[in-house]
């Protein structure tokens, strides 16, 4: 590669072990995130430098020269003789060929990096366990080079380190679709190599937006701009494989409560492709799951959960209750009742809190009366049930989309419920060794303004802080990462970080961004991403293709 520049090491612009700046020609084509190298350096190593930030000057004293230069303020003046100008080019140092870590010296020469030299100085050159990622764009024209990135696993899904977490803006090969990318990959890798195997439970928050995963992409124009990163990614031209769709249960059309066109949900019904989920009082697990539908009420003095606990005890109007109708029967009889009790002592429980607790139950119920059903008859299913016995690749998309944000909020704390009770007590062999959880719209369940009393939140906590341990992983997705509780991004190994506008970045997860990154962020293309990984030395901006899968339907 030829020398592009030679180093600046002034009074004001020193280089240190930490940065460098260069001078280049005005004409030289660059951009953030471009990797060079600085020659003789100590011990003939090179150093390598990641570009930071890229700025224009000229030998002008001041802004008066210009104006007086262009004949006192005419534009269309030509100026006699030409400033002396130059860009010059900040630049992080991301590594020696030496593990030298001396400041370069003034005037040493800086070259682009070859393709070797560039997937060493971001540290992509020896990963163990690789996992796609995307891939990387570096320089312009006919300097330009397309590089695979990839995730060392044991960083993305555990043991060393676990959970993704997404933001953006909204909008087609986002962050879904991102998402996706990742676990297709995740997938693929798992098939290729038997030491470990992964499973995965996707819930579709959005319309039809995960339900055709296992179905190929018919659009031949998106084909042909997939199969070229694919190859370089090595990655199967396939849809996900081994995929199940669990739809709530309704017993009139079938889709009162999902998106899905009625044809392919009978179709895929019948070829065992599908299921439909129910919730029975009957069942221990699903009655303990109540607190679950009460997850976004504030209870600072823990009554809910002091009525979950007289109910499931089976006390007082509540013993002997197995349907929900009858429930709702004993919950209003409790609401109506006296706020003392027959022998004349005043209830622990006051008459306005049962009030309050049935008022938002029935409200729940009403709504998805039909998925809290009695018996499972010839077509329910519990995802307990079916969590229980995933096995290893397996992908069960759990549809949740056209449910209350209550309802939505129950099923996704019933799902990690399962997870944790497949994983601590299930004795089966064939166990997945991880399973990822996918989650969009993670900040309804996990922000700020969450009630700290949220089970759902609880549950969140628990499995960012200790799921990896478990093999218990956690793919959450939102449009602002400000919003998530500080623990569950601070527990994510791995954070993308998708386009955003300009009051997101001034917060104080983008402290560490450096300002041309910051602005870049408001700015970025569909289908382009700045990552963040353990593995990684520097912050990089991949890309990825559009999804393989039929991502809408016709």
């Amino acid at each position: 590669m030829e020398t592009i520049g030679k180093i600046i090491a002034t009074e004001k612009l020193p280089s240190t072990i930490e940065e460098f700046t260069f001078w280049t020609n005005k004409e030289r084509k660059l951009k953030p995130f471009d990797v060079v190298v600085v020659e003789h350096h100590i011990d003939h190593s090179l150093t390598f430098g990641v570009v930071e930030e890229i700025a224009h000057i000229t030998d002008a004293p001041s802004p008066l020269a210009g104006y007086i230069s262009s004949d006192f303020g005419h534009v269309d003046s030509q100026s006699y003789t030409d400033r002396i100008g130059m860009n010059y080019v900040k630049c992080k140092v991301v590594g020696n060929s030496q593990n030298i870590y001396i400041p370069v010296k003034e005037d040493s020469p800086v070259r682009l990096a070859s393709q070797p030299e560039i997937m060493e100085a971001l540290g992509l050159d020896d990963v163990k366990n690789p996992v796609p990622a995307g891939y990387i764009q570096m320089y312009d024209g006919v300097e330009q080079q397309i590089l695979p990135v990839h995730f060392n696993s044991h960083f993305l899904i555990g043991p060393e380190g676990a959970h993704l977490n997404i933001s953006g803006i909204s909008g087609l090969a986002s962050k879904t679709s991102y998402a996706m990318f990742l676990m297709k990959a995740i997938q693929d890798s798992a098939q290729k190599n038997s030491k470990e195997s992964v499973a995965f439970i996707m819930l579709n928050v959005k319309g039809t937006d995960l339900l055709s995963i296992d179905q190929k992409n018919t659009k031949q124009e998106e084909l042909e701009e997939i199969l070229p990163i694919y190859k370089i990614l090595d990655m199967d031209m396939k849809p996900f494989q081994h995929v199940t769709y669990y739809y709530p249960y309704s017993a009139d059309e079938g889709t009162a409560y999902t998106h899905e066109k009625k044809t392919r949900l009978d179709s895929r019904l019948k070829k065992k492709q599908a299921f439909q989920y129910k919730y029975l009082f009957e069942t221990t697990e699903d009655k303990e799951c109540l607190d679950l539908l009460f997850a976004n009420v504030d209870d600072p003095n823990e009554t809910i959960e002091s009525i979950i606990s007289y109910i499931i005890a089976g006390q007082g109007v509540f013993h002997n209750v197995e349907t929900w109708e009858d429930f709702r029967s004993a919950l209003a009889d409790q609401a109506n009742a006296s706020s003392t009790d027959k022998r004349g002592q005043k209830n622990e429980i006051p008459v306005v809190s049962w009030r309050k607790f049935y008022r938002l139950f029935n409200k729940c119920y009403q709504k998805n009366r039909q998925m809290f059903t009695n018996g499972l008859g010839t077509t329910g299913i519990r995802l307990r049930d079916k969590i229980s016995e995933i096995k290893p690749n397996d992908v069960m998309v759990v549809d949740i989309s056209k449910l209350d944000d209550d309802s939505q909020g129950f099923v996704f704390g019933d799902v990690m419920r399962a997870v944790y009770n497949l994983k601590l007590g299930n004795e089966r062999e064939d166990i997945p060794d991880h399973v990822i959880i996918f989650i969009d719209e993670l900040n309804k369940y996990a922000s700020g303004d969450v009630p700290k009393s949220s089970p759902i939140l609880r549950q969140l906590l628990d499995i960012t802080e200790r799921g990896r341990s478990l093999g218990i992983v956690l793919f959450g997705a939102e449009q602002f990462v400000s919003d998530i509780h500080k623990r569950v991004k601070g527990n994510c190994a791995t954070q993308a970080f998708g386009r955003t506008n300009a009051i997101e970045i001034t917060k104080e997860d983008f402290r560490f961004v450096p300002s041309v990154y910051k602005t870049m962020l408001t700015r970025l293309k569909q289908g382009e991403y700045i990552i963040q990984n353990p593995v990684f030395r520097s912050l990089l901006n991949i890309k990825f293709p559009k999804p393989i899968y039929k991502y809408y339907n016709d």
